[in-house]
């Protein structure tokens, strides 16, 4: 490696060797996985260890094929940091150079898994927060020590400091009471089924799948089936909440959201994986509180940044870059919020205009449908084929349609909107209820539908759009005067080209 001192800052530097250990680990843990159930296939035709011999054979071709094509991968690697460009230049027969000016450069995120913990190693990746659809904003450093990589964030990330409103430092820190949040998340029944598809799965592997079941069989023999239904559902509920606390505290564990000299938000996380998200303040258009549905009955709620660059590729889609909070009580989030965006309140918390009642009436229309529709078509199935659908079909009525009305009665008091201040508020849903506090500059255009049924009923949707987040953000079924009005006073202008304007009585005399 060349010396790290150059003072001009222009010396090619290598990847740090020890990536080659993370690859044989990775590709030993691999082969580990691979092999178990593969031994155990191969040992039912032959001897025990002839199947175990070829086994760890392959295992061994795997990882040193792997790791030497990984060392070709490491020799190959450069990258340099000079006083314009970041440089990365990489490839054995197919050359590929890359380079990204300074002045573009939007973030420095640092990602280690419990492995590069270990050996000091982790992650870079430098991003300019365009979305380019090729990966061709970003470049990546896989792997460099720990040192180093604060040095690349530190260095690339140094921005002439901007004025202190009061809100610089740390804005949040973990408080581990949060966790109590966790099993009441959508992540709980999903891991539970998981887990309980896992069993099944390992079972079938070694060919036991058949004694899982009669075990189970056995344990609820004396149980009626509907009993038994419930009680396996509640179990996988109980492991899912256990693994959604395991999580939890994977992903949140050491958390840490301030606010650093130049203008930049970074967000520190991790128990095992440690991560490091950089946002430059300048990238930001506003926060999304998040309340899910068991959130939002315990009172809390989850902080997302809007901002631009932020669109995940294929590789980092399990990363969520947004998340600036947990879920946490919602008076801690609507405090960061206002931190977050230098604001003395938070917008998120501002009181907000409530929609006609014909909103109302459209979610229970669209509540009794999707309950009614395939109760009829269950009841039409049963009169041709079998009673017991008819009771299936009653069954299903009694229970949801009341559960239906209530969920949308529910999503009609979420609906609503507001300007607070510079922001524009929206508000919506009902099992993911979301509010988004837009920053009226940050809006570049407007989108206004309206169907027959919203003209019928004197409705429209409000959409705007802007370059950051999800693009677009829309306010539900607002009333078409209401609506029209809030679009030209967020951005004064913006609409009114595309608005009828009423006759004067002086023009009207004049074309007589």
């Amino acid at each position: 490696m060349s010396p790290a001192g150059d003072p001009d800052g222009e010396e090619w530097r290598r990847l740090d060797r020890r990536t080659l250990l993370v690859t044989a680990a990775v590709l030993a843990g691999v082969a580990g996985g691979a092999g178990v159930p593969v031994a155990a296939g191969l040992a039912g035709d032959r001897p025990l260890a002839q199947a175990v011999g070829w086994v760890l054979a392959g295992a061994l071709l795997l990882i040193l094929a792997g790791t030497a094509g990984d060392w070709v991968r490491w020799r190959r690697t450069r990258y340099r940091i000079g006083p314009d460009r970041v440089d990365l230049r990489t490839g054995l027969l197919l050359l590929k150079s890359r380079s990204l000016a300074r002045d573009r450069i939007r973030s420095v995120d640092l990602t280690a898994n419990p492995l590069q913990r270990v050996l000091g190693l982790t992650k870079v990746r430098i991003g300019t927060g365009e979305s380019t659809g090729g990966g061709e904003s970003t470049l990546e450093l896989e792997l460099v020590t720990r040192a180093e990589g604060e040095r690349l964030r530190r260095t690339l990330l140094a921005r002439a400091a901007v004025p202190d409103a009061g809100h610089d430092g740390v804005l949040a820190v973990l408080d581990p009471r949060w966790i109590r949040y966790a099993p009441v998340s959508f992540v709980a029944p999903a891991l539970g089924g998981a887990a309980a598809g896992a069993v099944m799965q390992v079972s079938e592997w070694f060919g036991a799948q058949a004694e899982v079941l009669d075990w189970i069989g056995d344990r609820f023999r004396d149980v009626s089936l509907p009993w038994m239904i419930v009680d396996l559902v509640l179990l996988a509920t109980l492991a899912g909440a256990v693994g959604a606390l395991g999580l939890w505290v994977e992903m949140w564990w050491n958390h840490r959201l301030e606010r650093e000299p130049g203008g930049t938000l970074r967000v520190r996380r991790g128990l095992f994986t440690s991560r490091s998200v950089t946002l430059e303040e300048r990238r930001l258009r506003g926060v999304e509180l998040v309340e899910p549905l068991g959130v939002r009955l315990f009172g809390a709620a989850r902080l997302d940044a809007v901002a631009t660059g932020l669109t995940e590729d294929d590789e980092d889609k399990h990363t969520d870059l947004k998340a600036l909070l947990p879920a946490v009580p919602r008076a801690v989030a609507d405090r960061v919020a206002a931190e977050v965006l230098r604001e003395t309140t938070a917008p998120t918390s501002a009181p907000l205009a409530a929609h006609p009642p014909a909103a109302r009436t459209r979610r229970l229309r669209w509540a009794l449908a999707a309950v009614l529709g395939p109760a009829v078509l269950l009841a039409a199935l049963g009169a041709l084929l079998t009673p017991v659908l008819l009771y299936v079909a009653a069954g299903w009525t009694v229970v949801l349609t009341p559960l239906a009305l209530l969920l949308a009665r529910d999503a009609y008091r979420s609906l609503g909107h507001a300007l607070a201040g510079g922001h524009l508020v929206g508000r919506s849903g009902t099992v993911r209820r979301s509010t988004v506090a837009l920053r009226r500059t940050g809006i570049i255009g407007w989108t206004v539908e309206q169907s027959y049924f919203q003209r019928r009923a004197g409705l429209l949707t409000l959409t705007a759009t802007t370059a950051a987040g999800e693009g677009a953000y829309s306010v539900l079924d607002v009333g078409e005067t209401a609506g029209l009005a809030l679009a030209d006073e967020a951005v004064p202008g913006l609409l009114r080209p595309f608005l009828e304007q009423p006759e004067t009585p002086r023009a009207r005399s004049t074309e007589g």
